[in-house]
């Protein structure tokens, strides 16, 4: 566990974030088919899920983010897990990520309500506004609390899609009083303006972070490479280091449940973020120890303005 807390470690440079967890899980042979996605194998496969930690590890990653993102109290409930197991559950996430990952801070993955749903939502935000802010924040309290409580460094509040959910996160972050980023998942409009998947300004919405302490980072994830640059500038406007882990650039089909389209992640692309502010740094979807492993090897080489953020024992 570093001895730094990590916003100190962002002040003094980009710090490398991991990659898509599912997807390091999928190449090591299971199936995450079923509506829990990689949460399923905190049930099933606990030592799979710490054999991928310690991939991204091996590869550079110096955060690791935990198999929570898809594993809401609802959606345990759904699978057969009762309220203490729910807990105990969300709580092994943080232990295996530590046991994976010993010298990494540890993020509790948040993943947004349409991922409960799994049916592809979280790319629209449909129901953000249906269910609103209250709602929202009742619904992501207990997750948040049990992260906060298994002793998680960071809440990944991420792939938000909508500014009513980010509305929600923040204010439970900020009466949790626990360190968190939030990252919204965004697209590029045709006139060049960044908006989330619900259609509303990106700028507004990360700029709710402003005066809030709690928050250490705002930006993107899964969101396309080549959206990332203009959701950083959006971003600035937040006042906050930043946070850039997009997908491999291929597209989620949620009815046939598979990606599709090409990559179009290119590691040296980082150094262009880092120079727009962003201070952790890595993938998403579709992205595996071999690119973070890239991604490292780039800011490692990268001149003194570029500097990797330090780690335990640095």
């Amino acid at each position: 566990m570093p001895d730094l807390p990590l916003a100190t470690a962002l002040a003094a440079g980009p710090v490398v974030l991991d990659g898509g967890l599912a997807t390091e899980l999928e190449t090591q042979g299971h199936d995450l088919s079923s509506a829990l996605w990689s949460a399923r194998l905190l049930l099933d496969a606990p030592e799979a899920v710490v054999a991928a930690h310690a991939a991204f590890a091996a590869a550079g990653a110096q955060v690791a983010t935990t198999a929570s993102y898809q594993a809401s109290p609802e959606g345990l409930t759904r699978a057969g897990v009762d309220a203490a197991g729910a807990r105990r559950l969300v709580g092994r996430s943080v232990e295996l990520a530590r046991r994976g990952a010993p010298d990494a801070w540890v993020a509790g993955s948040v993943g947004p309500y349409g991922a409960a749903l799994a049916d592809g939502s979280e790319y629209t935000g449909g129901y953000a506004d249906l269910l609103g802010v209250e709602w929202l924040r009742r619904w992501h309290r207990p997750r948040m609390q049990w992260l906060a409580d298994a002793g998680a460094d960071v809440l990944a509040c991420e792939t938000v899609p909508a500014a009513a959910e980010a509305e929600a996160l923040l204010e439970e972050a900020d009466m949790l009083g626990v360190p968190v980023w939030l990252s919204l998942t965004t697209v590029v409009d045709d006139d060049g303006v960044v908006r989330t998947r619900r259609g509303e300004p990106a700028e507004e919405v990360f700029a709710m972070a402003r005066d809030l302490d709690a928050v250490v980072a705002v930006g993107v994830n899964c969101t396309e490479p080549a959206a990332v640059g203009p959701s950083l500038a959006a971003a600035a406007s937040a006042g906050k280091p930043l946070v850039a882990y997009p997908n491999s650039g291929e597209g989620w089909d949620a009815v046939a449940r598979r990606w599709t389209g090409t990559t179009g992640l290119s590691p040296v692309e980082a150094l262009t973020w880092v120079d727009a502010g962003a201070r952790l740094v890595g993938g998403c979807c579709r992205v595996g120890p071999t690119e973070v492993a890239q991604l490292t090897a780039v800011l490692r080489s990268a001149p003194a303005a570029h500097p990797v953020g330090l780690r335990n024992g640095d």
